[in-house]
């Protein structure tokens, strides 16, 4: 029995629709940017395997951290107890976050990076005698991850229409103009605004100018509100610079970090944020405590390769090679202009096909999927919004070829008209 057949007999995979999605891929290995299947078959890998790969599958420096660690430590509890890798991850990561930054909280994932942003948010004012400081401010189309919190604070989509009586309510913001004026509405009920910045992933792929990052950092500075800043997708070089604010040189009060963060190999979140919201918790009253935490808080393995990733910056040109991916893909992607949207930033690419029922549940979606898998790339489109996130080895090679794909895909007939009613440039 293959590997597919005994999958669909005992598993039920995420995102997935369980009538008609076609039988899993069989990977049996993966080196660099390519899987290889059980029946043979050597597909790219053009989504990072879910944005997370950053450094290529099986990299040997990473396989060499994770071995060494798991000689010393695999796993002991953070409750109580601490241990090199966690220390030293929570100095890099502090000296190479945006100025302000001071205290590393770690969990399992983005969705829990951003939940414990939120409750960290709501506690920090509760602590201080401000418990009607509860509400939040998020962009429209936004996207925070799948726990409770992080659904709530993205927008009402069907990622979350199943899920409504358990929400929480947030107000939503299109541009800086409405952010303001929710702010002033909200007044002193205000806790925090939470924005993914310069690029909004599973929400449409959308790319925010630098002026509007630091927009949301004037008008949170100007009525005395926390900034939280999800780069659980944008983190570690996605968008040309370690990490996206960087883009509008500022520094949020607390900063989400995840998928990239190990380059694909294990499960881990961490939470960045200032001494001053750290300093609201301290305190005599045992009430006070931050009562939120994970069985694999910290782990020493994905701790270690963390590491051992970061240290790649220092040691690979890895930026160097996003801005060479993003040249390729302003010259690669221009052709695709007359099909719809086409935006670039960092190694990220995107094309909005124009379509008469645009949004996830868009068919042309697994339709698209799956030309582009017969052609050997693996690409997972967010319904009419085709992407393409490479890890940063790709070669330039094998960057045109995979273009090369896209093109052949998306121009063929049967797919999108050759217009667009919003047309944007690259």
């Amino acid at each position: 029995m293959s590997l597919a057949d005994r999958d669909r007999a005992v598993l039920w995979h995420p995102y997935t629709h369980l009538r008609t999605a076609p039988a899993p891929l069989p990977i049996v290995r993966a080196e660099g940017v390519y899987l290889y299947t059980e029946d043979g078959r050597k597909i790219l890998d053009g989504i990072s395997s879910w944005w997370v790969n950053i450094h290529g599958h099986s990299h040997p420096k990473l396989n060499a951290a994770l071995a060494k660690q798991a000689q010393e430590m695999e796993h002991v509890l953070f409750a109580g107890c601490t241990h090199r890798p966690a220390v030293e991850l929570a100095e890099r990561l502090l000296g190479l976050a945006p100025k302000g930054l001071a205290r590393v909280f770690y969990s399992d994932n983005g969705s829990t990076a951003v939940e414990v942003a939120l409750k960290m948010a709501v506690q920090y004012w509760r602590n201080l005698g401000h418990p009607e400081r509860s509400k939040f401010i998020t962009l429209e189309h936004a996207y925070h991850g799948d726990t409770v919190g992080a659904m709530s604070s993205s927008a009402d989509s069907v990622f979350t229409l199943a899920f409504a009586p358990l929400l929480f309510s947030v107000e939503r913001a299109a541009n800086l103009d409405e952010m303001e004026a929710c702010l002033r509405v909200l007044g002193d009920r205000a806790a925090a605004v939470l924005i993914e910045p310069m690029l909004q992933g599973a929400g449409g792929m959308r790319v925010w100018p630098p002026e509007f990052v630091a927009g949301v950092r004037a008008l949170c500075d100007r009525y005395g509100v926390l900034m939280i800043a999800d780069e659980v997708l944008t983190g570690f070089g996605r968008t040309g610079r370690m990490f996206a604010c960087e883009h509008a040189d500022v520094s949020p009060d607390i900063l989400c970090l995840s998928k990239a963060l190990t380059a694909g190999y294990l499960p881990l979140g961490a939470t960045l944020t200032t001494q001053a919201v750290y300093d609201a918790f301290l305190s005599d009253d045992r009430s006070k405590t931050f009562f939120h935490g994970h069985s694999y808080t910290a782990n020493p393995l994905a701790c270690a390769v963390a590491l051992a990733s970061l240290a790649l910056f220092e040691e690979e040109p890895v930026l160097e090679r996003v801005a060479r991916i993003e040249r390729q893909l302003r010259q690669g992607l221009e052709p695709l202009l007359k099909l719809g949207s086409v935006r670039v930033i960092g190694g990220v690419g995107i094309v909005e096909l124009a379509s008469d029922d645009p949004g996830y549940l868009d068919n042309i979606g697994p339709r698209l999927a799956a030309a582009f898998l017969k052609r050997g790339l693996l690409l997972r489109p967010l319904g009419n919004v085709v992407y393409f996130m490479p890890p940063y080895v790709i070669s330039e090679e094998q960057t045109d070829w995979a273009l090369e794909q896209i093109r052949a895909v998306l121009v063929q007939r049967g797919w999108p008209p050759p217009f667009c009613t919003s047309r944007r440039g690259i």
